[in-house]
């Protein structure tokens, strides 16, 4: 007996709606990140476990909205090449334009100058002091005086500049 006839081959390879598809992935994927890049804070570089919930939360919190009904192989690729279109698009405009990348990716922050904590960044960025003393440990610094500068970047990873 063959499975293969009994599949619905024209549903599965015949696209439904592509410029739904498209609309629906591009208005998704911009929402997201307006949300999560403008709205939330940036955090160190580390994925906790409730970083990562909330991730699939989204995930799955957006899949309707952004794929609506389809179930044929050639929407889903299309939605998925929106996808990577838009983030490719961001990432072009913001290069083009330094005033959108300073929106999607704000500048660095002090933490220390000098050896001296700076507690309203630190306060501000939501770093306690045993975060930025584990970047300073990772970075080979032992003592707060070894540092000239330490700073939040945008992607939440903390840079150390020794003097």
């Amino acid at each position: 007996m063959n499975h293969w006839n009994e599949l619905p081959w024209h549903d599965i390879l015949t696209p439904k709606n592509a410029l739904e598809v498209i609309v629906r992935g591009s208005l998704t994927y911009l929402g997201l990140v307006i949300l999560l890049k403008l709205v939330m804070k940036r955090q160190t570089g580390n994925l906790s476990t409730s970083d990562l919930l909330v991730i699939v939360l989204i995930s799955d919190a957006s899949q309707n909205a952004m794929a609506g009904p389809y179930v044929s192989v050639p929407d889903g690729i299309l939605l998925v090449a929106t996808l990577v279109f838009w983030d490719y698009a961001l990432d072009w405009l913001s290069y083009r334009w330094p005033f959108l990348g300073r929106l999607l990716s704000p500048p660095p922050v002090l933490l220390v100058k000098n050896g001296r904590i700076n507690q309203r960044n630190m306060r501000h960025e939501l770093i306690s002091k045993d975060e930025l003393w584990s970047a300073l440990r990772r970075n080979g610094v032992e003592d707060l005086a070894e540092v000239r500068h330490a700073y939040m970047e945008s992607e939440g990873d903390i840079t150390v500049i020794k003097k």
